[in-house]
């Protein structure tokens, strides 16, 4: 699955970070982007764990999945 971070709708709350601290981050400009990665608004990966929760809870949506 591919995930997906609309940074420029990111308000920065962190709610991401709180859930899934292992796969999110805040940039320097405190917006959303992937921990460790070198395209801060694309992964690519198999492992949905908390990735579900950090889209149900965003508060403005900017965190997608495509599958």
């Amino acid at each position: 699955m591919k995930v997906i971070i609309d940074q420029e709708k990111c308000i920065s709350c962190g709610s991401c970070v709180a859930v899934c601290p292992d796969i999110f981050d805040l940039d320097e400009n405190s917006k959303a982007c992937f921990k460790g990665s070198d395209n801060p608004t694309e992964l690519e990966t198999d492992d949905s764990g908390c990735i579900d929760e950090a889209v149900e809870i965003c508060p403005v949506q900017v965190i997608k999945i495509e599958k």
